[in-house]
C-alpha cells in the first residue's frame, strides 16, 4: 500500500471518536434521567407539607427548572417549578411539565396549578 494510503487510514481511524452524540433532551435530562428525576420530584412533592420552609425545600429538591416571585398585598410569593411530566419530547423543559410550589414569606402554601391562583 501507498504510504500516503496507509498514513490516511490511521488518521481517519483516530479522529472517528472525536464527536459523538450522548443521545437525549437539549437541556441536560436524558430519557433515562428525566424519568427518575421526574418520579423523584412527584415522590417529593406528594409528601410536603403545608409551612415547609423555602431554603428546607430547596434542600430536599434542588435546583428548580423555572422560578418566579412577585409581591401582592405586600407580601412576597416565590414559586419553585419542578418537572413531573414530559408532554412534548422536544428536549425543552417547559413550564407546563412542571408541578409549582407556591411560597408566601418563605412557607410553603401551596402546590399544583390550582396554588397560583391563591
Amino acid at each position: 500500500m501507498n504510504k500516503m494510503v496507509i498514513l490516511s487510514l490511521a488518521c481517519s481511524s483516530l479522529l472517528t471518536g472525536c464527536i459523538s452524540y450522548k443521545g437525549g433532551d437539549c437541556d441536560g435530562y436524558t430519557s433515562t434521567t428525566s424519568s427518575a428525576q421526574e418520579e423523584k420530584n412527584r415522590q417529593i412533592i406528594s409528601g410536603l407539607k403545608l409551612g415547609h420552609d423555602y431554603q428546607n425545600i430547596m434542600m430536599l429538591m434542588g435546583t428548580p427548572d423555572f422560578t418566579d416571585m412577585y409581591v401582592k398585598n405586600q407580601k412576597q410569593y416565590k414559586v419553585l417549578m419542578y418537572r413531573t411530566q414530559r408532554t412534548k419530547s422536544d428536549g425543552h423543559t417547559s413550564k407546563d411539565e412542571c408541578t409549582p410550589l407556591v411560597f408566601e414569606e418563605g412557607k410553603l402554601i401551596g402546590w399544583g396549578a390550582s396554588a397560583l391562583t391563591l
